[in-house]
């Protein structure tokens, strides 16, 4: 690795100690697992991946590690590893993550010569036999995973380590000020960091000290959520020709202001059609108790429960059918923006045709969302007032919806081709500068 890009002060004494606690605290990281497993947030035959025990044989010849947290991640990282695997088509690319819905995603999505592994726990000797057993040529982390085990292990090991699409939250900026060294040292096993936007660049240089470089946000460059036609076609059947709109990736504090709205559209469309999809699916029965308490009639879509005329609220509670419900509305609310939550990815609905609706915190796609907005493809609303008046609009004037709809449409696609090209240029020059140098 480049001395560079490494600090040469001393392991700070809090990191010195929580690898200490950590390297202890075997049976507790195992009482975790097994309640992760008993909760169903753990895939029972593949735990032992998250144990650093392999599930399959090393390639052969170089191999490119990814890791992502989550779906949003890994779903960013999918048109990379395209592009390096177009250009290097003898390289390998290990694609980890931690959650059973991300590992379903990428077993569908991933191409050739791309497999997933789950990440291990942060336990040392989980970390170790990962390591031991994958030796990958290059790591790459997406967005702001710092797990210090994790990443100080790898850096003893790995030619060449980057922070890609690197994000740290106004929130988590704050926390990470309080302990300036371990973060600094942290991020001193990257040889490079890509912020995701200037905010983030800004964020991670004053806890790097050092450059931070930015080439726009990775997801600009995902590809549209999948959908089976099946599902469309059955859901159009259902609703018919109601007026409908989708809210979409809710948090709670906000699904009341859908359902306040909704109740105000009802005045101006007796008919209208409500699609809610949270973003945590599990809460499905919580959002209908709610619609109930509007005396809103709702229907869960993991019951599979059809749509009929008395429907006000169709619940969207299932894994991984979102492009379903962005392909069935023109009008698409955006949440976690009206509470503090930083919003989500408005790019998905974007490149569906969607015209794009979203509330004021929006630091998690800061950039992307004023670009949308400058384009004429994105709103901002604040309330369950201006989300009703917002809605209403676009229900009634067709002709402004599609503009809105058409302008973020190629905001998005303006964007993905140049994103992809900077940072998988950069990345090639760099694996080769390494693997020269080692």
């Amino acid at each position: 690795m480049s001395e560079t890009a490494l600090t040469t002060a001393a392991e700070p004494l809090g990191l010195k100690l929580y690898r200490v606690a950590s390297r202890a605290a075997g049976p507790v990281a195992e009482i975790a697992l097994k309640r992760r497993l008993k909760a169903g947030k753990e895939d029972p035959d593949r735990i032992n991946e998250r144990r650093g025990v392999p599930g399959r044989p090393r390639p052969e010849g170089q191999l490119i590690w990814i890791h992502g947290a989550s779906v949003g991640e890994s779903l960013s990282v999918l048109p990379l590893v395209e592009r390096l695997r177009a250009r290097r088509p003898d390289w390998r690319f290990l694609v980890t993550t931690g959650t059973t819905t991300s590992a379903r995603l990428m077993a569908e999505r991933l191409p050739e010569g791309a497999f997933h592994q789950y990440i291990p726990l942060d336990h040392p000797r989980f970390v170790e036999g990962f390591l031991d057993h994958w030796r990958p040529d290059a790591a790459l982390f997406v967005e702001s995973e710092f797990w210090p085990n994790l990443i100080l292990s790898a850096r003893r090991r790995i030619p060449f380590m980057a922070l890609i699409n690197g994000r740290v939250s106004p929130k988590s900026f704050e926390e990470w000020k309080r302990k300036p060294k371990t973060i600094r040292y942290v991020l001193s096993a990257f040889e490079a960091i890509i912020a995701q936007d200037r905010q983030n660049a800004e964020r991670l240089s004053a806890l790097s000290g050092r450059e931070v470089m930015c080439f726009g946000n990775l997801k600009n460059a995902a590809p549209p959520l999948p959908a089976p036609s099946g599902a469309i076609e059955t859901l159009r059947a259902e609703i018919g020709e109601r007026p409908i709109w989708l809210a979409a990736s809710t948090h709670p504090g906000e699904e009341e202001a859908v359902f306040a709205a909704h109740k105000i559209l009802k005045g101006f469309f007796p008919d209208v059609l409500t699609l809610l999809a949270p973003r945590h699916p599990n809460r499905g029965a919580e959002v209908r108790a709610l619609a109930a308490d509007f005396g809103l009639s709702a229907r869960q879509r993991s019951l599979r429960e059809a749509i009929d005329a008395a429907t006000d609220v169709y619940i969207a509670d299932t894994l991984g059918e979102l492009g379903v419900f962005y392909r069935l509305s023109e009008i698409s609310f955006v949440g976690g923006g009206l509470t503090p939550k930083g919003g989500h990815n408005p790019l998905e609905p974007a490149r569906l045709g969607g015209a794009i609706l979203h509330g004021p915190y929006t630091f998690n796609f800061g950039e992307t969302y004023a670009e949308m907005r400058s384009k004429g493809g994105g709103a901002l609303v604040r309330n369950d007032r201006e989300l009703a008046t917002a809605v209403r609009r676009l229900i009634a004037d067709e002709k402004t919806r599609l503009a809105m709809a058409n302008a973020a449409q190629k905001a998005a696609e303006a964007s993905a081709e140049r994103v992809l090209v900077e940072i998988s240029e950069f990345l090639l020059r760099r694996f080769q500068t390494d693997a020269r140098a080692a």
